[in-house]
């Protein structure tokens, strides 16, 4: 019982190294950032840091195809049972989202501490620059150094690259 403690305090508190521990984002602040996104269906998010999957559920119930990459696998295991019903629309990949090649999406959705931030800045430069077009970062509660916001409202905040 004390190893399986173990386990579960271990994946919880290791993510804090690549991005940010696990708080969930309330139902106003999903509905708030999707609409500062304002994808139409059929379009595409990557929801960095997905957690237990809420903000994919949302998004997939809009019609939007939903990416998640997370790096606790307990998360992921629950984000695949909270969005089982949408899984023609969610996908979700367990790993280090600095190391993983971002799919093609028209919108980025981050609560990630500020530390992370800048680090956030940079890859989304990488991934998204090449291909010409411009997606849009709905950013909760931290913002890009450096970057001004093209829209705020409350604690999101809004950046067009």
């Amino acid at each position: 019982m004390l190893l399986i403690l173990l386990i579960i305090l271990l994946c919880f508190t290791f993510v804090i190294v690549i991005g940010a521990p696990y708080l969930p984002t309330f139902k106003d602040q999903q509905t708030l950032a999707l609409n500062m996104l304002d994808l139409k269906k059929g379009q595409a998010v990557l929801d960095i840091g997905s957690g237990d999957g809420r903000f994919l559920r949302a998004a997939a119930k809009k019609g939007i195809v939903a990416y998640g990459i997370e790096a606790n696998p307990i998360l992921v295991l629950i984000s695949y049972f909270v969005t089982w019903r949408y899984r023609k629309l969610v996908h979700i990949k367990w790993g280090n989202m600095w190391q993983t090649k971002w799919p093609e999406v028209q919108g980025v959705y981050a609560f990630l501490h500020t530390r992370f931030m800048q680090k956030l800045d940079t890859k989304l430069v990488s991934e998204y620059s090449k291909n010409g077009k411009h997606i849009l970062l709905a950013s909760y509660a931290f913002t890009v150094p450096n970057k001004k916001p093209i829209k705020e409202l409350g604690a999101l905040f809004l950046y067009k690259y």
